[in-house]
């Protein structure tokens, strides 16, 4: 019976902290990599610069990059504020769209063979774990009341 115990209190320790977690984290890595960014050491940047000379090299570089570097900054602050998730998920969304673009436009950086990821590829390949935790934040929301008609 110790063990059921013990293994019921470490389960219940972790729902506690599962959404806080998952928030701080999220915060951390899209607010520090967007910070990055903003001031100009960011080792994706050459990566953006490419996937942008691919896609949209009709704006300006400085402007998209300094919009994309608050996107994440904003994505990352957002996750801390409760009552925001539904907000903030869509822009989630948007930029992994972004994000996953070098697997498609710009495979030679982000792959060494057929199913074997460059360690850039790896290190978008990655954004899938942001995406579950997305998906668990937005699991634990109440639904929204139902109008009155």
């Amino acid at each position: 019976m110790q063990i059921h115990q013990t293994d019921v209190k470490i389960i219940h320790f972790f729902r506690k902290i599962s959404v806080p977690v998952a928030r701080i984290s999220i915060f951390v890595v899209f607010f520090w990599f967007g910070f990055l960014k903003l001031i100009g050491l960011s080792p994706a940047g050459a990566l953006v610069h490419d996937l942008y000379n691919s896609t949209i090299p009709f704006l300006p570089f400085d402007t998209f990059y300094f919009c994309f570097a608050l996107l994440e900054c904003f994505i990352g602050i957002a996750f801390l504020i409760k009552g925001l998730e539904r907000i903030v998920i869509p822009f989630l969304f948007f930029h992994m769209i972004l994000t996953f673009g070098p697997l498609f436009l710009l495979p030679q950086e982000t792959w060494s063979a057929p199913f074997v990821p460059t360690l850039t590829g790896q290190y978008i390949i990655k954004n899938l774990v942001i995406i579950a935790v997305a998906i668990g934040l937005a699991s634990h929301l109440q639904p929204l009341p139902r109008k009155l008609t």
